[in-house]
């Protein structure tokens, strides 16, 4: 069995499962998820991909952690051999991220495993992409004003824009890592994609939305959407999806809202720094799209 360790809002926790998923279907066995993360995480809406999409999720029970990792399955010991000095006590079962950019040793695993990390790089999924794309359908249909929305998506030559703020600026830890996009990143970005696109209508996607009415400056037509709040907020990488085109932030939320457009044409424009810590995100940008 392959057992991923998920964390983190919705778009982490689907590069975790992608990650996941694909070891298990490349070693032939069953994946499993360990939540016991969520317990005391009070960040986004805790775990959401069996609320709000179509995959097959089997959640690891402790006795499953116990017979994969033996002494190394309780929580504390598995926090403390994530620390470099004492990865070499992990054993083979145990297989934390090295680095964030793509590490080659993973198509190298050949046993059960649990995985720790984030492996947010399109190249863990790659070969199994059509199998990560129908795991990653939406459950619910769009309805309302939000089924207007994607009308008009396909009507128009549609951008996506997403401004994350949020916990890039109320979360101390989160804000040490994660630089906020710059103005100058979105306007470059949308001069690129005006450049490129014919007539282009931008769909603002923000978590402070008012911030982005008052501070982006775009002289194309323009909706700001805001109203998928909470528990709803998936809506709005249901709807990113439906564009033709994309400016994404640093945030793993609008880069899979990104992914799951199907447009072979999509010009995906994405921020040169997504870390303020110097970590190597080489990896982290599928190749077709821009970083500016």
């Amino acid at each position: 069995m392959v057992i991923s360790q998920l964390l983190g809002g919705l778009g982490n926790q689907m590069f975790q499962y992608a990650a996941g998923r694909a070891l298990s279907m490349t070693l032939g066995c069953p994946l499993l998820l360990d939540l016991s993360g969520f317990k005391d995480y009070s960040l986004h809406n805790g775990f959401e991909i069996d609320r709000v999409m179509r995959s097959q999720v089997c959640i690891a029970k402790p006795e499953q952690l116990r017979e994969l990792l033996g002494w190394r399955s309780g929580n504390l010991t598995r926090k403390l051999l994530r620390r470099l000095p004492f990865r070499r006590v992990c054993g083979r079962h145990l297989v934390v991220e090295p680095h964030f950019n793509y590490w080659t040793g993973f198509n190298k695993i050949i046993d059960s495993s649990y995985l720790v990390g984030y492996w947010q790089s399109e190249k863990y999924f790659k070969d199994f992409e059509l199998s990560i794309r129908s795991d990653f359908e939406f459950k619910r249909a769009l309805t309302g004003e939000n089924l207007k929305i994607s009308s008009l998506m396909k009507d128009y030559n549609s951008v996506s824009l997403h401004v994350r703020r949020g916990d890039y600026v109320t979360h101390a830890a989160t804000a040490k890592i994660l630089n906020l996009c710059s103005l100058d990143y979105y306007q470059e970005a949308i001069d690129h994609i005006a450049a490129k696109v014919t007539s282009p209508r931008f769909f603002v996607f923000s978590d402070d939305p008012q911030w982005t009415r008052n501070n982006l400056k775009i002289a194309f037509p323009t909706q700001y959407i805001d109203r998928n709040f909470g528990s709803q907020n998936y809506i709005d990488m249901q709807l990113m999806g439906q564009c033709k085109h994309h400016i994404i932030a640093n945030s793993s939320f609008s880069w899979w809202g990104a992914w799951l457009n199907t447009n072979p044409n999509k010009l995906v424009v994405a921020p040169r720094n997504w870390f303020g810590n110097g970590i190597n995100d080489s990896d982290l940008i599928p190749r077709e799209w821009v970083r500016l």
